[in-house]
């Protein structure tokens, strides 16, 4: 086609074949950029991968030189990674280890505790924490195990992630601690029984001096040695205590607590002592009180008893004074403030802060003059604070002092106040009718014994170990069972488990009363496991003695037997 002929053909051609060349050029410019743009990404590509190398190198040079295993297992406890720390450890390659499981590393009867290790991994539980031991030639080595529950990004567990550190040194110290603290209750077991039975021994037989005809002249060296006796064990029951407090081993035992005759036993106690030293005891009931409470009466009572005998010490001339008010009931529990105020020698303000440390007093001048072990104060100090009450002192020098504390206890439902069998009935000494078994293997306890029960009226045996009781119970039939825990050939407690297997149902419930002189601090639970109805310590208190064989006397025949729990 010839197109001079027509013109517009060839303009409209011209157009199309300079937009070609314009195209092309747009898609060289563009495949430029393009690769322009790809030699930058590949750098950048470059730089990333090296940089990812760099710190993936660099976190594999941290994990494996960390000072401990770290792991990751899946949700059955599977390891999937472990860094080189396991092969130091274990003496195993990662190799070898990776897809097996923990547990076939581990025994149950390794991890400490006893736990199961069903119970360690499993994907309910976020947070795993436990230590095991494992030998590696020959060598006892613990290590502690830490990890935690990983999930995805749709929250779906998918394993665990965490730590293998030895413990080797901190797990021989703590063993090492428990042996020392075994090593310290068996010592304050043996030195109690071994201080409590000739004090047995002493504040027994002047019970039985005082129970009997004594020359008139007599009297006071009597009474001062029956003193001395029951100071001497105050001391040592204080000493128990405190060391009971320090291993945290002292619980709390509530029950119903009459609250008026509580106060009133108190009143008449020290009423008595107030009176030999020339001073007044005043009682005050600011407004009205409860008759009976829920609490622990003996730690109480010891707070109160230590508190009122602190301040007799060092009050020469005035009063002593115990008071107590109602601060109110809310949600059946009644706040109590009791407060002790003597006309004593006082305490300064820059001494006020030592008095409750343990075997310290105000001054070393005062332990000369008034003695003690200053023990009485922080033993009534702790044993408040494991009630969440707080001891408070007011004092100025030659000004006396006041002590007061405020207890929460629970507001009982009986209706009067509540006064055990064992504290109502009153120590008049009358001849009992009663059939003793005791099994007692010191002479001088025997000795003591054998004359309390012959003042009383007792019908009993006495039986030197258990296998010598089971033969005697055999034959004849008693009311009651006094068991000596500690003897030869058959202690009391082994005694008292045959006993309850018996065929015969009424020799099998026959009461038995554990008799001890331990301190051991679980004698409660024990004597319980062994199905015995209660304990009494020794030196022997004549008046509780008497009156637990009163309760089970056939005198009370009908009547519903106590326990008893005296030190």
């Amino acid at each position: 086609m010839d197109f001079s002929e027509k013109p517009q053909y060839a303009e409209f051609l011209n157009m199309v074949n300079d937009a070609y060349k314009s195209f092309d050029k747009d898609i060289l410019h563009v495949e430029n950029i393009l690769e322009a743009s790809s030699n930058e990404l590949f750098k950048a590509n470059q730089k990333l991968i090296l940089e990812r190398d760099s710190t993936k190198t660099k976190l594999e040079n941290i994990v494996n030189n960390v000072g401990g295993v770290i792991f990751e297992t899946d949700l059955h406890g599977n390891f999937t990674y472990l860094n080189k720390a396991w092969t130091e450890y274990s003496g195993l390659s990662i190799k070898h280890t990776i897809g097996k499981n923990f547990k076939d590393f581990l025994l149950g009867e390794n991890i400490d505790g006893n736990l199961k290790f069903e119970k360690l991994f499993y994907g309910k539980k976020k947070h795993i924490k436990f230590i095991f031991k494992y030998y590696r030639n020959n060598k006892l080595m613990w290590f502690e195990v830490k990890c935690k529950l990983v999930v995805n990004h749709k929250a779906v567990p998918t394993g665990f992630i965490g730590t293998i550190i030895e413990v080797t040194n901190l797990k021989n110290i703590e063993i090492e601690l428990n042996r020392a603290s075994k090593s310290k209750d068996a010592f304050f077991s043996t030195m109690s029984h071994e201080i409590r039975t000739p004090l047995n021994a002493v504040t027994g037989l002047t019970n039985i001096l005082l129970m009997e005809d004594y020359l008139p002249e007599q009297a006071e060296n009597l009474k001062a040695l029956k003193y001395s006796g029951e100071h001497l064990l105050g001391l040592i029951n204080d000493l128990l205590d405190f060391d009971k407090i320090k291993s945290g081993k002292l619980n709390l035992v509530e029950k119903d607590l009459g609250l008026n005759y509580f106060l009133e036993n108190i009143k008449s106690h020290f009423s008595l002592r107030a009176e030999k030293k020339g001073l007044k005891f005043y009682l005050v009931k600011e407004n009205e009180l409860p008759n009976s409470i829920i609490g622990d009466d003996l730690k109480l009572a010891q707070i109160i008893k230590n508190l009122l005998s602190n301040s007799l010490k060092f009050t020469e001339k005035g009063s002593v004074q115990l008071s107590i008010k109602n601060l109110g009931i809310d949600k059946n529990k009644i706040k109590l403030e009791f407060k002790v105020v003597d006309t004593g020698i006082g305490i300064s303000k820059d001494r006020q802060g030592s008095i409750f440390e343990s075997f310290t007093q105000a001054d070393s001048d005062i332990s000369i003059k008034y003695g003690g072990t200053g023990l009485g104060l922080s033993i009534s100090k702790q044993l408040l604070e494991i009630q969440n009450s707080t001891l408070v002192v007011e004092s100025e020098l030659g000004k006396g002092a006041t002590f007061s504390f405020v207890i929460t206890y629970k507001v009982s439902n009986r209706l009067n106040g509540f006064e055990p069998d064992m504290v109502k009935i009153q120590p008049s000494y009358e001849p009992l009718s009663i059939n003793v078994l005791v099994a007692e293997d010191n002479k001088m306890n025997i000795l003591i014994l054998k004359k309390f029960f012959s003042n009383w009226k007792v019908n009993y045996e006495i039986a030197e170990n258990g296998k010598e009781l089971l033969e005697i119970y055999k034959k004849s039939d008693f009311d009651l069972i006094l068991m000596d825990l500690q003897m030869p050939v058959l202690n009391g407690y082994e005694a008292t488990k045959r006993i309850r297997k018996l065929s015969n149902p009424t020799k099998a419930n026959v009461p038995i009363i554990a008799l001890t002189a331990f301190a051991q601090t679980d004698i409660r639970k024990k004597t319980e496991r062994y199905k015995m109805n209660g304990f009494m310590g020794k030196p022997f208190n004549p008046i509780q003695l008497y009156n637990l064989l009163k309760s089970y006397s056939k005198d009370l025949i009908n009547k519903p037997k106590v326990n008893i729990n005296a030190r």
